[in-house]
């Protein structure tokens, strides 16, 4: 960080406008800046998420992990043309995917969020990585992105949804599953 902020407000951003690392301002409603913001939001969501779990709980590692992930691919889209998430990124969260993923049984219905605290909040992060995907998406039909920066937001939507089973089943509990009702109601 090159210049650290010793003032918070600047009244730069009055006129609806922000600036980018890279000097440029643009509009605060642009797609770019819904990026950046949606990747914040579902930090916060995780930072909630190991907020609701033990102090010594294994999965906080990855988890703060991902947020460093996640700090960077906002500062990433904050920076038009830079490359921070790579293919090493994506390998990592694969890996953890399956380490988690193996223990599960397969799925035969969908699940509802909740189970627990915990995997509620983890289904919460998984909904806003969907929307911060979609967004980025949205992004590349009118700038160019680094592929990899979908492609991780795409795997770490995957990792959520197992890491809610994960702790939706823990100490004995359930997923909540889906029950498709003939009669309609």
């Amino acid at each position: 960080m090159g210049n650290r902020l010793s003032k918070i407000y600047t009244r730069t951003g009055d006129d609806g406008s922000t600036g980018l690392a890279d000097g440029n301002r643009i509009a605060k409603n642009a797609q770019r800046v819904d990026a950046m913001g949606t990747a914040d939001e579902l930090n916060c969501h995780i930072g909630l998420l190991i907020e609701a779990l033990a102090p010594d709980d294994a999965l906080i590692e990855p988890l703060r992990r991902i947020q460093h992930h996640l700090f960077d691919l906002g500062g990433e889209f904050a920076i038009p043309g830079s490359k921070v998430i790579g293919e090493e990124h994506i390998g990592w969260l694969e890996q953890t995917l399956d380490q988690y993923n193996d223990g599960l049984p397969p799925l035969k219905n969908f699940i509802l969020p909740g189970g627990t605290p915990a995997a509620a909040q983890c289904h919460l992060a998984r909904a806003v990585c969907r929307r911060a995907e979609r967004i980025v998406v949205a992004l590349g039909h009118e700038d160019s992105i680094n592929a990899a920066a979908r492609q991780y937001l795409n795997r770490l939507s995957d990792l959520l949804f197992v890491l809610a089973r994960v702790l939706a089943r823990r100490n004995g509990g359930e997923e909540i599953l889906w029950e498709q009702k003939k009669s309609g109601l």
